[in-house]
């Protein structure tokens, strides 16, 4: 928000450096990310002074050409050839010295020289409206009253000011803010108490304001008023449009907003001065000279004033006339068939206040990112539309005459009363550091326009001004005093003390770290993404649909849920990757799932693995060969994390998640401490990603409790292990956890593992409910080396355990 110092200036007498200003602002939360010193007219009219003309006569090689001798206040006058018409002797005039540069309007710079002009030599020029940038007249020169004093500046008879321009980054909570009034009153409350400043704020004088007439009488009707809580407006008729006096133009053009015409710009200057959003309608264009504000049926055509057709949405409000033909988008784009033009006499002025929820969906939605909308969404002030509209009829009354022809009509039905927040002030202490004594907190309140009743001893009730949408709470209002009180007054302690504490292992910090470790370690990236995601990704979906955490996401509406699983929001970071030419990922995430419960909600701490692409081969015959990274790929990782943590003992079963194409689950019980796999086509094609991925996630509070603090240490065999391989076909209800069982039944002394390495399935080749398990079996006896006849008498024995138990049938 750009905010102009001279035009807060109009509001509180302050004289203070410029530098200083934007310090107290940045203090009391409104930061300056930028200050600019804007000069009126470009250049200043530098070198510009007051001449008269003494002379005057025609050039004698060019009939369209004058010859004058001009007084500029030097000791000499100086001989300037003119091509206007309606030079003459005896004018005051502007002069442009030789030296002086100038600006076209598109802002090209020119300078004055000294030349010969068909021979005659010409020291200067005299300037016409356009050639100085204050006006867009070329008819002739510029001719002044006699009275104008020869050789002074042009900027200081015209008293331009230079200004500066402060851009605000308004945070979405300062709704006070909105408005030059707005910072005006913050600041002369910071003055009022760390400078002494002993004035009030300025506020613009309404009292010449009064009805005229009633010749042009309008009805209003609101048929949503939870979206439009307060619907003002008046008539005025009798007005002529055309070009903005040159002031208004200059306020508006110093803070970036074009002059359209002297009906539009006032409506601007309101916004800016206020903030309180305007519209004016051209009167003889609202048929039946009533207003409904209502939503019309989805997909309804409008064309907005930049031309465009728009489709309504069904949440769109609406500013219709008395046959319910739209005219605007309330809040945020008027309409091409009903705004004012040259031709307009009698317009409708409206002031009004809309939810904010309403015109954010609005406007992020029709990407309409007007002004007016930015004020209503961070929630404007509907007890200030009467006094924008008094203040808007006054100046168009001034500025594009007329006369007020109709009582102000206010539809009002519930009033919004200021919030009442029971502060303690102990609190306020205990959460500003410091020892407030209640008198400052009084006179902090009292600076912000906000009125105290005591409760006790030890609180007050405070009435906080309807301007403040975003105070409802005692630690919003510590907020607001801390600002006023000042961040830099909180004293910072010469001592710190500290306390040593023990944690007992494993604790969530450490298992975090060892597992950032090992994942780090081994080519990975630590990712954060948005806990937010679009609830278009899981509506259909039986498994999430039920529990999605919906919220009201003012920033970003298609953002709407909390995200549910880990796997959708990480694959968002995989696209942005691998969009961007970037391979052979490897990411982790220590992040947060949510969900809806029969009582409340459940978070769940879940860390999340990512593998897609190719990674660079760690062949030395050949430095640019790049492998591609598989389940196997991922497989190790998860034994890796798991072997840190020393978490040994679990069942190992199919993956059972349509995540998932394939993949296994480590558990205890119905206790998942991993699962891992490739993600099934249907969501990597969801999410726009065209790489096989593959992914993992631990529970953070089951692999927590799995964690096995006591690490047994042996000697490493003197004596070589074995390992044989199995193909089982096996019925598709077959689990490897009940091979795994049987395996180690058959031999608890030499067999160390029994690892799943393959699945495959296949109707044509093992029949229908079919699958093979291609499993490993690893021997080892540490105190002798094992023969072929050891191995292979349990190999057999297992064999025939699987045959008889499971059906298994051994493919050679």
């Amino acid at each position: 928000m750009n905010v102009s110092l001279n035009w807060v200036k109009r509001y509180l007498d302050v004289d203070m450096n410029p530098d200083e200003i934007s310090e107290i602002l940045t203090t009391i939360g409104l930061e300056v990310e930028g200050m600019d010193t804007v000069e009126a007219i470009k250049g200043g009219l530098q070198g510009v002074v007051i001449g008269e003309v003494l002379e005057c006569g025609k050039h004698e090689n060019a009939d369209s050409l004058s010859v004058t001798s001009v007084d500029v206040g030097r000791d000499e006058p100086i001989q300037v050839v003119c091509g206007a018409p309606n030079v003459a002797k005896g004018q005051k005039v502007f002069v442009a010295t030789v030296g002086t540069t100038l600006y076209t309007a598109e802002g090209e710079a020119w300078k004055i020289k000294k030349g010969k002009i068909r021979g005659e030599v010409s020291e200067g020029m005299i300037c016409a409206e356009d050639e100085l940038g204050i006006g867009k007249s070329h008819d002739g020169i510029m001719v002044l009253p006699e009275d104008s004093t020869v050789g002074i500046d042009a900027r200081d008879y015209l008293k331009l000011e230079n200004d500066i321009v402060y851009d605000i980054g308004l945070t979405p909570n300062r709704s006070d803010a909105t408005s030059h009034i707005g910072v005006a009153k913050d600041l002369a409350a910071y003055l009022k108490i760390n400078h002494d400043y002993n004035k009030e704020v300025k506020m613009p004088d309404l009292s010449s304001f009064h009805v005229e007439t009633t010749q042009l009488v309008f009805d209003v009707d609101v048929q949503d008023a939870d979206a439009c809580p307060r619907y003002a407006g008046i008539t005025i008729q009798g007005i002529t449009v055309g070009d903005s006096p040159d002031w208004l133009k200059q306020k508006l053009g110093v803070i970036g907003v074009r002059s359209v015409n002297n009906v539009v710009d006032i409506t601007n200057f309101i916004l800016h001065e206020y903030g309180q959003p305007l519209h004016a309608f051209d009167a003889s264009k609202v048929k039946g000279n009533k207003v409904i504000v209502k939503k019309l049926a989805a997909g309804s055509k409008f064309v907005t004033l930049d031309e465009q057709e728009r489709s309504l949405l069904a949440d769109d409000l609406m500013i219709c006339d008395g046959e319910e033909n739209p005219m605007c988008i309330a809040g945020v784009f008027g309409g091409i068939g009903s705004g004012v033009t040259e031709a307009t006499k009698d317009i409708f002025l409206e002031s009004a206040h809309f939810s904010a929820k309403t015109i954010r969906n609005t406007s992020t939605k029709h990407l309409l990112r007007t002004d007016a909308a930015k004020v209503f969404e961070k929630g404007s002030d509907p007890n200030i539309c009467i006094l924008a509209l008094k203040r808007a009829a006054i100046m168009i009354k001034e500025i594009c005459g007329g006369t007020i022809s109709s009582e102000i009509i206010d539809e009002y039905p519930v009033e919004k009363k200021p919030v009442v927040i029971h502060l303690k002030y102990a609190d306020v202490q205990r959460l500003m550091g410091t020892n407030i004594t209640n008198d400052e907190i009084h006179e902090i309140l009292r600076a912000l326009n906000m009125q105290i009743n005591p409760v006790d001893t030890g609180s007050i009730k405070v009435s906080v001004p309807t301007d403040k949408a975003d105070v409802f709470r005692p630690v919003d209002l510590i907020e607001e005093i801390l600002r006023i009180y000042g961040f830099n007054k909180i004293e910072i302690p010469s001592k710190i003390s500290s306390t040593l504490s023990y944690i007992a292992y494993p604790s969530k910090a450490q298992i975090r770290e060892v597992i950032a470790q090992v994942l780090a370690s081994q080519g990975f990236y630590e990712m954060m993404n948005l806990s937010l995601i679009e609830s278009s990704y899981y509506e259909e979906d039986a498994q999430y649909k039920d529990g999605l955490v919906y919220i009201n996401n003012t920033s970003n509406i298609h953002l709407n849920i909390m995200r549910p699983e880990m796997l959708l929001s990480g694959l968002t970071s995989v696209r942005h990757n691998l969009n961007r030419q970037q391979s052979g990922l490897r990411l982790f995430e220590f992040g947060r799932s949510y969900k809806k419960a029969e009582e409340g909600f459940v978070e769940t701490p879940t860390i999340s693995v990512f593998l897609a692409g190719k990674q660079e081969s760690k062949n030395w015959m050949d430095s640019n060969a790049r492998v591609e990274q598989d389940y196997y790929s991922l497989k190790q990782v998860v034994h890796n994390v798991l072997s840190k943590l020393n978490i040994a003992k679990y069942q190992v079963s199919e993956i059972d998640d349509e995540r998932w194409s394939f993949g296994m689950k480590y558990h205890r019980g119905n206790n998942t401490i991993v699962q891992f796999g490739k993600v099934n086509a249907d969501h990597t094609a969801k999410m726009d990603v065209k790489e096989d991925v593959y992914y993992a996630e631990w529970n953070e509070e089951v692999l927590l409790n799995a964690v096995n603090q006591k690490v047994n240490i042996q000697e490493i065999s003197k004596y070589p292990s074995t390992s044989r391989d199995l193909a089982l076909v096996v019925d598709e209800h077959v689990t490897f956890d009940q091979i795994e069982k049987i395996a180690k039944k058959a031999d608890k002394k030499i067999l160390k593992s029994v690892q799943l390495f393959d699945i495959f399935r296949s109707k044509e080749h093992l029949g229908a409910d079919k699958k093979s398990y291609a499993v490993n079996f690893v021997f080892e006896n540490a105190e002798k080396t094992l023969n072929d006849k050891e191995v292979e008498k349990i190999m057999k024995n297992m064999t025939h355990q699987f045959e008889n138990q499971i059906g298994a049938l051994i493919r050679k």
